[in-house]
């Protein structure tokens, strides 16, 4: 058998190892919004329905192919007992190990091999990947599909990049970002030869005949097929096959101008988590020398494969998109632009180092022993140095949770909070009969640990909460702000909010003091809150 040049196959089988590794050694650190997910997919195995609270049929997730991935999976396991946090980061685990894969190929593919085993080494510690795969959120499997779907229409695998666009639409409605250039691109290069009056180059028109070829009406079928299904019953049963959660998200959140560009700005600026190690000074250089690597890269990848343009260009629309919009950017969206960036990045790096040592040769060829020697050198702290960046930004021993090691941002002290909430909720109904209604802003925890009703107080899960908003701008000391009408209307058993959550509005509102008293409070001092409360309703 032919030996894989540079890195053999067992080497790419302990990339994927090491990325794998990476997300089973600090245990599951599960974020609040994948106990979302869980509790649909639980629902779902047990019988209930595609449904958050049984009985109301509300999309409040973005995700509904990692829901369904998480039902069936879980059959197995025991259905709805399946342990779904250490189920989520088994198979995002899986997801990121093919991911590096990907990268490492892609890079040999585009002609810089350093820049592609650099990129797979990267993508398997970097605390932007391991969090969120631990965190039991669906972005390794979003970013899985990214990937295999730019790597398929590199390889002229039509089909197969169709379905993974397919399958990356129904895990996140923002892959139009990426999706939309690729079928512009597809769609160009189906139509040039009619347009520039020639014969269709071999693997460009969508021939049958050939390595890569394919009918167009089949990529149509593969793209089209699975989505129209989804929205078909997601339209029937839900009523719409936009997630409610996105109005919601809308309507709840009070953010000032420029908020996501800002924060997106910083991100771009530090993409090695570089802010950990060289501080925040730092970011004043990288906000300039990562976009324009980052740019010298996608122009030499689209010089090497015309096609890739689409993949290298998603971080830059990625940014552009969401800078409009103006969402609440939470931790997890700032991840997925990543691969492309941190690969383009990294593909100017190691051109400019081989230019530079071609220059010091005076164009002389072959490269002298010692030249090729530091090239060798320079070449492996091109790959070195992000990686030495990224361990660093992990702990040996985090202050929370387990006692593993972990990046620094996989941070729970807040769903730790929750979980010590819901089982005093359960010890203090676990006379009743019926499961009591709870409303709260933060609702994963609480909804996946007890038997509650939940009454989603920003609307995720709840549309009925979305007609209390927007509030009023003095009720806000922070999101997540409660509509103090919405719980006097609704009468929920009980109300569990940190402290800053209803410090403007329903913590002084007089009706709310009349009908509920404090039953719990726990010392958290999260988002400068004091203390996450526990209400009871007195009857």
């Amino acid at each position: 058998m032919q030996t894989k040049k540079p890195l053999t196959w067992f080497i790419q089988l302990l990339l994927i190892l090491l990325a794998i590794a990476a997300r089973l050694l600090p245990g599951a650190r599960t974020i609040d919004d994948a106990y979302i997910t869980f509790r649909y997919a639980r629902n779902i195995v047990a019988g209930n329905g595609f449904v958050y609270n049984p009985g109301e049929h509300v999309l409040g997730t973005t995700t509904p192919l990692y829901t369904l991935l998480l039902s069936l999976c879980s059959l197995p396991l025991g259905g709805e007992q399946a342990p779904f946090p250490e189920m989520a980061q088994v198979i995002n685990a899986l997801a990121d190990g093919l991911t590096c894969l990907i990268l490492l190929r892609l890079g040999m593919r585009l002609g810089y091999p350093w820049a592609g085993a650099g990129m797979g080494l990267l993508w398997a510690i970097t605390p932007y990947s391991v969090t969120f795969a631990i965190g039991g959120l669906e972005t390794s499997v979003y970013v899985f599909l990214l990937c295999a779907c730019g790597w398929a229409y590199l390889q002229e695998k039509r089909i197969l990049s169709a379905l993974a666009g397919s399958f990356m639409l129904m895990t996140r409605p923002d892959a139009l970002i990426f999706l939309g250039p690729l079928a512009l691109d597809r769609l160009w290069r189906m139509a040039r030869p009619a347009l520039e009056g020639a014969k269709a180059p071999v693997g460009e028109a969508g021939e049958p005949s050939g390595r890569g070829q394919s009918r167009p009406w089949l990529e149509l079928l593969a793209l089209l097929l699975p989505t129209a299904i989804w929205a078909l019953f997601a339209t029937l049963y839900f009523g719409s096959p936009l997630p409610h959660s996105i109005t919601a998200k809308t309507l709840a959140y009070r953010l000032p101008e420029m908020n996501a560009l800002q924060r997106l700005s910083q991100h771009y600026a530090a993409p090695f988590v570089d802010d950990y190690t060289l501080g925040v000074t730092w970011m004043k250089v990288g906000i300039f020398l990562y976009p324009i690597l980052s740019v010298l890269g996608g122009r030499l990848a689209y010089k090497a494969q015309a096609r890739s343009w689409p993949f290298f260009a998603f971080p830059w629309l990625y940014f552009l998109t969401f800078s409009l919009a103006n969402p609440l950017i939470f931790r997890w969206y700032l991840t997925p632009p990543l691969p492309p960036y941190q690969l383009s990045i990294l593909i100017a790096g190691e051109h400019l180092l081989r230019q530079l040592f071609v220059w010091r040769a005076k164009g002389e060829a072959p490269l002298s022993p010692l030249l090729k020697g530091l090239r060798t050198t320079a070449l492996a702290l091109l790959v070195a140095a992000p990686l030495l960046l990224s361990i660093n930004a992990w702990t040996l021993r985090p202050d929370h949770g387990q006692a593993h090691p972990a990046p620094r941002m996989a941070w729970i002290a807040l769903e730790l909070y929750y979980r010590q909430a819901a089982e005093l909720l359960n010890e203090d109904f676990q006379a009743s009969e019926t499961p009591p209604l709870v409303a709260a802003g933060d609702v994963g925890v609480l909804g996946y640990y007890t038997s509650a009703h939940i009454l989603d107080t920003v609307g995720l899960n709840s549309p009925q909460s979305v007609r209390y908003y927007p509030l009023d701008a003095s009720l806000y000391a922070t999101n997540y702000a409660i509509p103090p009408d919405l719980i006097m209307d609704y009468h929920p058993d009980a109300v569990v909010i940190l402290e800053v959550y209803g410090r403007l509005g329903l913590l002084e509102d007089a009706r709310f003091n009349q009908q509920y008293r404090l039953r719990h409070k726990l010392e958290a001092d999260i988002y400068g809150s004091e203390g996450m409360l526990i209400f009871e309703r007195l009857d």
